[in-house]
């Protein structure tokens, strides 16, 4: 695990344009962490109490079918942000997260991020501009694979 600074963050697409002081309150709570492919980052239900953004590789993301085992609803790529369930209680996992391939990522503790957000509303406003979009995102693609079924197909396989 590597320590992590402001102007490695500036890089990320998510935390494009931020200002220098969120970007170092962020790099204060971050390492770089390598997972190997087939890693299981979190489960369903599992306390969130992390959030990475990933420099490389991409992660299926999966849900418990009953009856049917586990089913991607979504994959997060280069460039993306992996875990928004840190950002409101109950502080839980809403999805399990399976590396497909080897995934380099940014990776931030989220309890320290917490703290920082309530102490700076700023930056708890900044974060959650953000991250809005992408939980938008993540409930309509889940919403269209689950519509449009998903059988026969592994779930971890490679795109």
């Amino acid at each position: 695990m590597l320590e992590v600074t402001a102007s490695g963050l500036v890089t990320q697409r998510f935390l494009r344009g931020m200002q220098d002081r969120h970007l170092d309150a962020l790099a204060e709570a971050a390492l770089e962490v390598m997972f190997p492919a087939r890693h299981r980052i979190f489960a369903d239900g599992d306390d969130a109490d992390k959030f990475w953004l990933i420099e490389s590789g991409y992660v299926a993301l999966d849900i418990s079918m009953p009856g049917e085992g586990l089913a991607v609803v979504g994959r997060v790529g280069m460039g993306g942000l992996l875990g928004w369930s840190w950002l409101v209680p109950p502080y839980q996992w809403a999805f399990g997260a399976v590396c497909v391939t080897e995934v380099r990522a940014f990776q931030f503790d989220a309890k320290a991020i917490r703290r920082r957000c309530t102490a700076d509303p700023s930056l708890r406003d900044e974060l959650t501009r953000r991250m809005l979009p992408v939980i938008v995102e993540r409930f309509q693609d889940t919403k269209t694979r689950l519509t449009a079924g998903f059988r026969g197909v592994s779930p971890y396989a490679a795109a």
